[in-house]
């Protein structure tokens, strides 16, 4: 059964289409206003800063405006990471940590941290109650998130000594006393890993990618591993100003957990943690001396997933916008993926926004089928080239004797003529308040600068990559009944009748030599549009149109993803 676009109904789509456009008043508003405002997103950025002025209240703005401003901040990673007990969310965190480049903040880490009395307060508690007070933990918070690493980009060097690594690695000797075997020896592992000079030891897809030998990893943001654990934790959290951009939730039944937890094992030389079905030493010696944790029995570990699941259900109604629930009843490197992408993709905007819209692809890739549904549901209107042109000597414009002998002789009309056609449409008023969807130019780089030298810049491009025989069986069983001018497909959409099909007609321009020229020539052009398209999304465009229509409209709704190096 084949599915039509999402939408929420014609009223869902009239307010969309509110907040996309740019210019709801009557007035002529230039396109560089508007494309500047896009390119430096001054509207987040002056949001962000008002959001941060109610929030905190400066006696006077203007000092703490231009500190905010010097900050640069708005775009630093600041993650929550929640899930069960064996959920291996804290795995989850110390990779999405190492990929980011960001700081990984626990219970753990926060009350091991030397210097700080608020953490001294907080170890003689948990030593004595095996729990630290919910105001003593967001004080402990409050104390890190200031920090600058937290707040801004900073440098860290790789070979300095333990007490300038992230404060995470603080403090090994206090550990022993307030942590048990099990987080010491995670906190241990991470040490380790974050200390390497050159190696991403025990994540997956870094080899190679971020070596430190010569001085120096850059940490920004943070990631919350475990907190909050109550509702309460998490309004107190939110009343404070501390506000995530990114809420993962790890999820897997209750049985998977239990089993997990079970086959733990402990090597009390080293403190590392093994496990009977996925994580077994080869070691025959490591084998004998390995011993249960403390406290992992099925009755204590059921106690707290019940206490888990009373907790999170109050917690999650805090984050409803940029929260992601991901499986973690699966393979750990694919959770992983799944979390990155999700921390590197940006939230939808509530920035006016007047969206143009470039579809590039080869013949056949279904640009046409995507501009009409965009056109459709938005209102955004479909500007094809070739059908502009066929238009202009129809309606006998004043640019219909240029275009007409190049039709005549079946060979390109010069860019120079396409663009004055093209630019008295993208000209007219409802392009301008409505904004466009163009497909069919630009076909090659020269073009692509002609069209931005004249000011026409779109906001998004997308292109779609369809294999080569997808496109033939696409486009050459494509056949036209000359009688009726009905159209068939020999596949998709056979003639009802012997008769019907044997009359059948198959334009030239469908032949399979015809189909592999012009693919031909488009992916010799596609990667220097690609390259000069910087923000370019590729789509795999050979899968239903509808499927395909909604990673387009994500991607139009949602900001651009920032690219991570």
């Amino acid at each position: 059964m084949t599915r039509g676009p999402s939408d929420s109904g014609p009223q869902g789509a009239a307010a969309l289409r509110g907040s996309m456009d740019a210019t709801t008043a009557p007035h002529r508003i230039p396109p560089q206003m508007p494309q500047y405002g896009e390119a430096n997103h001054i509207f987040e950025l002056m949001q962000n800063m008002l959001e941060q002025l109610l929030i905190h209240q400066p006696k006077d703005p203007i000092p703490f405006m231009i500190d905010h401003l010097q900050r640069d901040n708005d775009y630093v990673p600041k993650i929550v990471i929640l899930g069960p007990p064996a959920s291996g969310k804290t795995t989850i965190a110390m990779w999405l940590a190492k990929h980011l480049s960001t700081n990984l903040l626990s219970v753990e880490s926060l009350i091991a941290k030397e210097y700080s009395p608020l953490a001294a307060d907080a170890r003689m508690h948990y030593q004595k109650f095996k729990m630290v007070p919910d105001m003593l933990l967001i004080r402990l918070m409050q104390e890190r998130l200031k920090e600058e690493d937290c707040v801004r980009r900073a440098w860290l060097r790789a070979r300095h000594p333990a007490p300038q690594l992230p404060p995470l690695l603080w403090s090994w000797r206090s550990l022993p006393l307030v942590l048990g075997p099990e987080k010491l020896a995670g906190c241990r592992r991470l040490g380790r890993a974050r200390a390497a000079e050159g190696r991403d030891a025990d994540m997956p897809g870094t080899a190679g990618q971020r070596k430190v030998t010569h001085g120096a990893a850059p940490t920004e943001g943070w990631i919350l591993d475990g907190i909050p654990e109550t509702r309460e934790q998490a309004l107190t959290i939110q009343t404070l100003g501390i506000s995530p951009r990114h809420v993962i939730v790890l999820s897997a039944p209750d049985t998977v957990l239990i089993e997990r937890n079970l086959g733990k094992r402990i090597d009390p030389q080293t403190g590392e943690i093994y496990h009977t079905t996925f994580d077994w030493p080869p070691e025959s010696e490591i084998q004998n001396r390995l011993m249960v944790p403390a406290g992992i029995f099925e009755g204590e570990t059921a106690r707290k997933l019940l206490e888990y699941h009373r907790n999170i259900v109050r917690i999650l109604p805090s984050y409803p916008k940029i929260l992601k629930v991901i499986s973690a009843d699966q393979p750990c490197v694919d959770v992983f993926y799944q979390a990155l992408t999700y921390v590197q993709t940006s939230h939808r905007s509530n920035a006016p926004f007047t969206p143009r819209v470039l579809l590039c692809g080869p013949v056949g890739s279904g640009k046409s089928l995507q501009a009409a549904l965009l056109a459709q549901k938005y209102g955004l209107i479909n500007v094809c080239c070739g059908q502009l042109l066929k238009e202009a000597v129809a309606d006998k414009s004043k640019y219909s004797d240029l275009i007409q002998p190049f039709f005549e002789k079946e060979i390109a009309v010069p860019d120079n003529i396409i663009m004055k056609v093209l630019k008295q449409r993208l000209d007219q008023q409802d392009c301008v308040e409505r904004g466009w969807v163009l497909h069919g130019f630009p076909r090659d780089l020269d073009q692509a600068h002609l069209m931005d030298n004249l000011g026409y810049k779109p906001n998004r491009v997308f292109f779609l990559n369809v294999p080569f025989d997808s496109v033939i069986e696409r486009l050459s069983l494509r056949r036209t009944d000359p009688i009726t001018g009905e159209r068939y497909h020999l596949m998709y959409k056979p003639p009802p009748t012997i008769e019907v099909q044997a009359r059948l007609l198959q334009n030239p321009k469908d032949s399979e030599e015809q189909i592999k020229l012009k693919m031909d020539l488009f992916y010799r052009n596609s990667a220097e549009l690609e390259q000069f398209y910087g923000d370019a999304i590729t789509l795999n465009g050979d899968q239903d149109p509808y499927t395909v229509f909604e990673y387009i409209e994500s991607g139009i709704i949602n900001r651009l993803p920032k690219k991570v190096p």
